[in-house]
């Protein structure tokens, strides 16, 4: 398997409504390690590394986010990420 890896920033109502849960839970569901935090600005911050076929599946999930949330953009942040420092996928607080 060919391992992807996705850093992203998601913006829109994307705080105070289960987005950082509802990422980890999608991500476990799917085998993607990495982790997620909420950013002082409002937005999102999460780390993605799986199959390419799963970071495509989970970028899917997180455009539409859990019921209450209202995701606008999904922005990818350049830069290399180590897929080998992730053994899991957490929250960050």
């Amino acid at each position: 398997m060919h391992t992807a890896t996705k850093h992203l920033i998601i913006s829109g109502r994307v705080q105070g409504v289960g987005f950082r849960y509802f990422t980890y839970r999608s991500a476990k569901g799917l085998g993607i390690k990495g982790w997620v935090q909420n950013l002082h600005d409002g937005t999102v911050e999460t780390v993605l590394v799986g199959s390419h076929e799963n970071i495509e599946k989970m970028i899917g999930k997180l455009k539409e986010g859990p019921p209450s949330s209202r995701v606008q953009n999904i922005e990818e942040v350049d830069g290399q990420i180590n897929a080998e420092n992730f053994n899991d996928f957490s929250i960050r607080r």
